[in-house]
C-alpha cells in the first residue's frame, strides 16, 4: 500500500472480478448491435475503461472526451467544461458512456445530454464507483462497479492533483495529504 493512502477500499481482485460481470452485462444488452460507440471521460475513467473494454466481446469504437468539474480541487465545481474542440460523431448510435465516478451527477447528466443533443440512438452509462450520497442532478448510471460512501478515494484512474491514477486499487487518501 502507497504510504499516502489512509485504507484500501476496494481492493484489485475484488475490481478484477466486478469488471467480469459488468462486462456481461454490456454483452448482453448490445450483443445485437453491429457496432458500439464506447465514449469515456478522461482522465480518470482511462484505467477503468481499458480494463472494462478488453472483457467486451462487442465490435467497438472507442472515443475519449476530456472534460473538468473538480478543477484541481477536492469537490465539485458546479460547472462541467468540455474541453475538446472536437466532440465524436454518435449519431444514430447506440452509445456506451464511462466515467470513473457518480458524485454530484453534473458530468454524467450533462455528457449524457450533449451525447443526446448530438443524435446519439441510445446512451449508457457506467461507472466505477456510485457514491452514496444525495446528487446536484438527479441521474444513475446504468451500471456501476462499487458504491462507496462519501469519502475522497484516489487510484484505479482516480486522481488528486494529477496523482496516484496509476494504483491498482481504490484507496482514501490520508486527510494530511488533501489538508497540506
Amino acid at each position: 500500500m502507497h504510504e499516502d493512502i489512509a485504507k484500501v477500499l476496494i481492493a484489485e481482485e475484488v475490481i478484477e472480478k466486478r469488471l467480469d460481470v459488468i462486462a456481461r452485462k454490456v454483452h448482453a444488452d448490445f450483443a445485437d448491435e453491429d457496432s458500439l460507440q464506447v465514449v469515456a471521460l478522461l482522465k480518470g475513467a482511462f484505467v477503468f475503461m481499458a480494463d472494462l473494454l478488453r472483457r467486451v466481446p462487442l465490435r467497438l469504437e472507442v472515443e475519449c472526451l476530456n472534460v473538468a468539474s473538480y478543477h484541481g480541487g477536492t469537490e465539485s465545481s458546479g460547472q462541467v467544461d468540455f474541453l475538446d474542440r472536437k466532440l465524436p460523431d454518435v449519431n444514430g448510435r447506440c452509445v456506451l458512456l464511462i466515467d470513473d465516478i457518480l458524485d454530484t451527477g453534473r458530468t454524467l447528466a450533462a455528457v449524457t445530454a450533449k451525447l443526446r443533443e448530438m443524435g446519439a440512438r441510445e446512451v449508457k452509462t457506467c461507472v466505477l464507483l456510485t457514491k452514496d450520497k444525495k446528487r446536484a442532478q438527479e441521474v444513475e448510471a446504468d451500471y456501476s462497479g462499487f458504491e462507496i460512501g462519501d469519502e475522497f478515494v484516489v487510484g484505479y484512474g482516480l486522481d488528486f492533483d494529477g496523482k496516484y491514477r496509476n494504483l491498482p486499487y481504490v484507496g482514501v487518501l490520508d486527510p494530511s495529504i488533501i489538508s497540506s
